[in-house]
């Protein structure tokens, strides 16, 4: 039986792949839990159109994080942050950068942001995700906010 896949399961596809099952497995389970949807030759019709409109869409999402992405490996961020020596009092995390970001004029969501924890003064790398293809590393510098 082939079926067209509504979720992704896991061991046998992702979302809207077309794939062989055994006839129980797919009329018992997949497709009573709303996890599949049988493939007629008119579902298959209405899929290819889909994800035809769905690449149009998905290569200008594309084309924008690109262009936000060189945006982004031209600036220059510095965060200040109290300090003892060269530890901080505290630490920097993804949700400081996005503050930073945010200051520079770029809003981006500290969920797509991974820098771990940084817990002394440096240069570091972040990684934003702008895209599931467009990552970008994003370098900046963790400065002594100390007024002595």
């Amino acid at each position: 039986m082939e079926i067209i896949l509504k979720q992704d399961v896991q061991n046998l596809g992702f979302k809207d792949d077309v794939v062989k099952v055994k006839n129980g497995y797919g009329r018992n389970f997949l497709i009573p839990q709303g996890l599949a949807a049988l493939a007629t030759p008119s579902a298959k019709k209405v899929l290819a159109e889909n994800l035809k409109q769905r690449a149009f869409k998905e290569a200008k999402l594309v084309a924008d994080a690109k262009t936000i992405a060189d945006v982004l490996k031209g600036l220059d961020i510095k965060i200040a942050a109290k300090s003892g020596g060269d530890k901080l009092f505290g630490s920097i995390n993804n949700a400081d950068i996005a503050v930073a970001l945010e200051k520079a004029g770029h809003v981006i969501d500290r969920k797509f942001i991974s820098c771990g924890m940084i817990k002394r003064l440096g240069k570091y790398t972040a990684n934003i995700r702008l895209h599931r293809e467009v990552i970008v590393e994003l370098n900046f510098e963790v400065v002594s906010d100390n007024n002595n």
